[in-house]
């Protein structure tokens, strides 16, 4: 049975306000970090490792985090990493060293780790699955505002009030969050109101069974951790090690980790990863776009923010201004993608969303090689040519983003609904990283400004292999799931026991 409208509500209020909790914190401490480092009279070093603490647990603990999340009820796992979001960064507030500072960050990412798949298991929950594009557009849609309102409200708060405010800033929204998800009564935003099967509304109590702690995995899940935790940290330190021999070290080691965990995975029987999951065309197409599209974004944006600050002169504000239309197309596409899918298939929406980011990353590098002959920033067209690029990368990444969430969520059954949102989730973190690494291998010895063109043609190339991937999606919103079928087929072996049917 599905939860009342009101109900629905207050699901969908919680996973905005916990999504955008995020989003806020991540933006907002990226203008914060230099004050932050005279305050604290802390290195370059240890400034970057509180962003690099927080990426390198969060991506480790995204997919664990989401199975807690199946097992014992989304609701209250949001409730708890919302709760330790708030105490972390009211932490970091008044931390008097910058080694508190790193510390907390990791315990903060551990927290983040539990809420962001609980936002899209919650919603799973509460929706039928053919009607889940309307709320996870809208979700998507409040990311983009608050990625573009981070910056500005973060830059704000340091200027008056200094870099702890900006700690601060997110208890309000931790608080209405918490608020919103006690509210619910708590057969609403739990997968255990849910049969394995998705979709049939049997309610069952897997939450009590859960209770016992059987079907976690806990080898598979330290598996994963290790190997996202040395994927992530080696991405991440790739472009600014003067040794590219210890990432590189550390790639293979994850990738070492991650045979063991396939071997574990299709031996152990009830596997963190259920391999029917991961082979089913509803779920793993999608998670490869989403992989491509933020890499290429990102990759793009990486050394298009230095090209506007120290090859044009722009200023940081007059940078920001101009990737505006970033922000407002992205706003506009998640929402509008939803209705598209919902009349001509999710395919119609995610390939020509990727052409756009192909096509956006192509123009970016044009604007590479067009610095001084007469399209530089002082004039309307130079202008133009750079909102252009940013509107096209944002139109594509807004319809990408929202449509194929909705199929990887929508296409795991709602007992694997958390695992479903954590592998979104933990793509999300890896494909910026993996983009980065690439341009920054891209441009080679080059200062990144100096080389747009050659990582923004990079970047489009990622794109486009997305885009052939895209080409190869099928399912139509409303239509049964492979995933779910895959799901229900694999039995005990998913991880998904079978329950008695209950009420109606």
């Amino acid at each position: 049975m599905n939860p009342p409208r009101h109900h629905r509500g207050l699901v969908l209020a919680a996973s905005i306000t916990g999504a955008v909790l995020v989003a806020v914190d991540g933006t907002a401490l990226t203008v914060a970090r230099p004050a932050l480092q005279h305050d604290l009279h802390a290195s370059v070093a240890a400034v970057q490792w509180a962003s690099t603490g927080y990426l390198v647990t969060v991506a480790a603990l995204l997919v664990f985090a989401g199975r807690l999340g199946d097992r014992y009820g989304h609701r209250r796992v949001f409730a708890l990493g919302v709760t330790g979001f708030a105490a972390a960064s009211l932490g970091i507030a008044v931390a008097p060293g910058i080694g508190w500072v790193v510390a907390l960050r990791v315990l903060q990412g551990a927290a983040g780790a539990l809420l962001q798949p609980a936002t899209l298991g919650m919603l799973r929950a509460a929706w039928p699955a053919d009607r889940l594009a309307g709320p996870i557009a809208i979700r998507t849609a409040a990311i983009g505002l608050a990625a573009a309102a981070g910056p500005l409200v973060g830059g704000a708060l340091t200027t008056h009030l200094g870099w702890r405010s900006v700690f601060l800033l997110g208890l309000l929204p931790a608080a209405a969050a918490l608020l919103a998800a006690l509210a619910v009564p708590a057969g609403a935003g739990s997968p255990d109101t849910r049969s394995p099967a998705a979709g049939r509304g049997n309610r069952h109590s897997s939450e009590h069974d859960g209770r016992h702690g059987s079907g976690l995995d806990l080898p598979g899940a330290a598996l994963l951790a290790l190997a996202l935790a040395l994927l992530v940290q080696s991405l991440v330190t790739l472009p600014d090690t003067g040794r590219p021999a210890v990432p590189l070290l550390g790639l293979t080691a994850a990738g070492v980790l991650a045979l063991v965990l396939v071997r574990h995975e299709r031996r152990t029987a009830d596997p963190l990863l259920p391999p029917a999951l991961l082979r089913s065309t509803a779920v793993a197409p999608p998670l490869v776009v989403l992989l491509a599209a933020s890499a290429a974004l990102q990759g793009t944006l990486f050394p298009a923010t230095y090209y506007l600050q120290d090859v044009l002169g722009l200023d940081p504000l007059r940078s920001a201004l101009r990737a505006v239309p970033l922000a407002v197309t992205m706003i506009l596409a998640a929402p509008g993608s939803a209705w598209l899918a919902k009349r001509h298939g999710e395919r119609a929406v995610v390939l020509p969303g990727m052409a756009l980011i192909t096509t956006g990353a192509l123009f970016t590098a044009l604007l590479g090689t067009s610095t001084g002959t007469g399209t530089g920033t002082g004039t309307g067209t130079g202008t133009l040519a750079i909102g252009g690029c940013f509107a096209l990368l944002g139109t594509g990444f807004g319809a990408v983003m929202a449509t194929a969430t909705t199929m990887v969520v929508r296409g795991a059954s709602a007992a694997r609904a958390g695992v479903a949102g954590g592998l979104q989730q933990t793509v999300l973190n890896i494909g910026p990283a993996l983009g980065i690494a690439l341009a920054t291998a891209a441009a080679g010895r080059t200062d990144p400004g100096a080389a747009l063109a050659p990582s923004a043609l990079t970047m489009a190339a990622v794109a486009g292999a997305g885009t052939l991937v895209a080409a190869r999606l099928t399912g139509r919103a409303g239509e049964p799931t492979a995933g779910g079928a895959a799901d229900r087929a694999a039995g005990p072996a998913s991880g998904a026991r079978p329950e008695p049917a209950g009420r109606r």
